[in-house]
């Protein structure tokens, strides 16, 4: 045995034998991800948390001066919040550790406004600590939101409030280990306290905060930590806070375009096909109307069939699916919130159970290598796959059953590390020897890291998935196809009415004004605003008389974020008698507009 050994080692040296070629893996089609980001997609599905003084205030977006003595949770709890996720299959959990509002969730040595100054364990509370070690407990990575916006400090717009901003970034990226992501928001300027200047503040949002020195902050101390803000660059906001990104999603972005404030918000939720950087889509909602814990929101947490279409139309769109859950003011996430999330966990994972081509006879029309077999499409292993010869950029995928069968969703799922290529697909069934399209609801089009799709029941032995168009030779690396009894191939949300007192509209020469006539002399005590499209008011005067021309102001204030969450606005103040009811815009969301709204009701 050794002489044949070595008789085969000098016939290969003098060029007798040659080792057999390796098949070549297709060349990359960019932009590309980076591992980081990769490894952020895979986690599919994540928790976001606000709490802070604006859940003890029941504001959303809160202006600076609430008293640090308001904030007292009576039974804070970070285990809690890490079992919750954990059961409802989320692979980590985002803190505000600090809002618009300027308080900090953690004792900064750099501002007095924060949790060492407040009731809370008597000053030495850490709530980011806590949680940090609530999620290393559960198995659970940390990703943290610090607000670029500070409605609370005095010296904001100044270049001081800038190395205050870098120094808290510097603070919570060194002290709390692993973090997966860093979260700037959009939201920039605008009025506040200020130290009690109680003014308006205008910045550049695209110059003020120097994010490249963050940027490279993020990148020196958490090297791992994916970068969130409406451009990236790591993650972009999918340009809604309702949670779906488009069918059509490119995780692709024209990055010099897109900056914090970005504002053509449906460009966001598809990406560019033309992009020159990979800045996949993270789809962000609150399990509640608000962000913030508002106990008039109890009876309006999503319902599970409502999460399950989001799930479906975020992960199963190329995006991540951030689920935010509001503390309530015990410091736990409330019990209907997390029954409803672990429920949706659990329907999900059941409709997507057992592949029905672990069964069935998979062939493609064109492969490249038996390392590239479409055995690749059902082994669970993401980072085998699928592939056509360079220059062959469409193909079809056959999947054949061993008897009629029942099925009503379809996985595919895209080898992203060597780039984004479908653009176009269809799908289709055998009935009879005929083929037959499968009728979707959404276009078929672009796949990425993972594609979802529903559709009615079909009985059928066989399924073809043509891709029709793509920008190179076609890599992927799973295939699903499911059968889920009873479940709904979309969802639409029911709307519930709010009743409210009859009355008529009064005539005004002033267009940001609505008024109201009861009728009669009645007693009020809330106004409900559902804005409009256009013409939508952010800050607002109610005024209540008895005559149009003697009306008295009774509520003023903020709608706060309507601008990325225009849900209904509800208002309410002391119970007061009159006739009329006068909504009036002190500020407009697009200067020169006319108030204008979908719902306007008086209870």
């Amino acid at each position: 045995m050794s002489s044949l050994r070595t008789l085969t080692a000098v016939l290969a040296l003098t060029g007798f034998l040659t080792a057999p070629a390796q098949p070549q893996a297709p060349a990359p089609v960019g932009p590309l991800p980076t591992p980081q980001q990769v490894a952020w997609q895979q986690m599919e599905t994540y928790a976001f948390i606000h709490f802070g003084p604006n859940t003890f205030g029941d504001r959303e977006w809160g202006y600076g001066d609430a008293p640090l003595s308001s904030f007292a949770p009576t039974r804070l709890d970070t285990r809690q919040w890490a079992a919750t996720v954990k059961a409802a299959g989320m692979k980590g959990i985002i803190l505000t550790a600090k809002h618009h509002d300027g308080f900090c969730l953690w004792p900064t040595k750099y501002t007095d406004y924060s949790i060492r100054n407040t009731p809370y364990k008597d000053g030495k509370g850490d709530i980011v600590g806590e949680l940090a070690a609530a999620c290393r407990e559960y198995g659970l990575k940390l990703g943290l939101y610090l607000s670029p916006w500070d409605r609370h400090q005095a010296f904001y717009g100044t270049p001081l409030y800038v190395e205050y901003f870098h120094a808290q970034l510097e603070e919570l990226l060194s002290q709390y280990g692993d973090i997966f992501e860093v979260w700037f928001d959009g939201a920039n300027g605008g009025d506040g306290w200020y130290g009690g200047a109680k003014e308006t503040r205008k910045i550049d949002r695209r110059t003020y905060y120097d994010f490249p020195r963050a940027h490279a902050t993020v990148k020196r101390l958490q090297p791992n930590a994916i970068i969130f803000s409406d451009g990236g660059p790591g993650c972009r906001w999918v340009g809604n806070e309702n949670g779906y990104a488009h069918a059509t999603n490119w995780s692709l972005l024209r990055i010099n375009e897109v900056y914090p404030g970005y504002e053509r918000y449906p460009e966001l939720q598809q990406g560019h096909a033309d992009g020159d950087t990979w800045v996949p889509a993270e789809c962000n909602v609150s399990i509640r109307p608000g962000w913030f814990y508002h106990e008039k929101e109890d009876d309006k947490v999503k319902s599970v069939d409502h999460l399950i279409d989001l799930y479906y139309r975020s992960v199963g769109h190329n995006g991540t699916f951030l689920i935010n859950f509001p503390v309530d003011r015990e410091g736990l996430i409330h019990p209907i919130d997390s029954a409803r999330a672990v429920d949706y966990h659990h329907r999900v994972a059941a409709e997507l159970k057992t592949n029905l081509l672990q069964g069935a006879k998979v062939s493609a029309s064109d492969t490249r290598d038996k390392q590239y077999a479409v055995k690749a499409l059902t082994d669970g292993l993401y980072d085998t796959y699928w592939a056509t010869h360079d220059g062959e950029h469409t193909a079809t995928l056959t999947f054949r059953f061993k008897k009629n069968t029942p099925v009503n969703r379809m996985l595919l799922q895209e080898y992203i590390p060597l780039g984004q290529r479908v653009e176009a697909f269809t799908v289709e069934y055998l009935q009879g020897k005929e083929w037959f399209p499968v009728r979707m609801k959404e276009e078929t089009t672009t796949i990425g890291y993972k594609r979802l799709l529903r559709f009615q029941t079909i009985q059928t032995r066989a399924l073809l998935v043509r891709i029709t168009k793509a920008r190179g030779p076609l890599c992927l690396s799973e295939a699903g196809v499911y059968y889920a009894p009873h479940a709904q191939e979309s969802y639409e949300e029911s709307k519930a009415e709010l009743k409210g007192l009859s009355y008529t509209l009064v005539g005004s020469t002033d267009p940001r004004t609505a008024t109201l006539d009861l009728g009669q002399r009645r007693t009020v005590s809330s106004l409900h605003y559902q804005p409009a499209a256009n013409g939508v008011a952010t800050h607002y005067e109610i005024l209540v008389g008895d005559a149009p021309d003697a009306l008295r102001p009774v509520a003023t204030g903020e709608f706060s974020n309507i601008r990325n969450n225009p849900i209904m606005q509800h208002v309410y103040f002391t119970p007061t008698d009159g006739r009329y009811v006068q909504l009036r815009a002190v500020q407009m969301l697009n200067e020169g507009e006319a108030l204008k709204y979908d719902q306007l009701i008086v209870q």
